[in-house]
């Protein structure tokens, strides 16, 4: 049996103003990996709609990059 194993490498929570409502709100950033290599989920919470979570695998490099990002640069993959 073929048993796939997901393990967090690194979460993080990054704040940002709603520009409909101008709230100060939440995204949430995790980078997982698996047997086949990396997962990068997204999580951001808007004001009058539901959570917009996305999810895509990342190679190397982007989770590299992801990982190393400058707190000022953090949330760039939401682009």
């Amino acid at each position: 049996m073929n048993h796939t194993e997901l393990k967090m490498i690194c979460s993080r929570t990054i704040p940002f103003i709603d520009a409909e409502t101008l709230d100060a709100r939440e995204a949430r950033e995790a980078l997982f990996r698996d047997q086949q290599g990396f997962l990068l989920y997204l999580s951001k919470d808007v004001s009058s709609e539901p959570a917009e979570e996305r999810i895509f695998r990342v190679g190397v490099r982007e989770a590299l990059l992801w990982l190393n990002e400058d707190p000022h640069d953090q949330g760039s993959f939401w682009a």
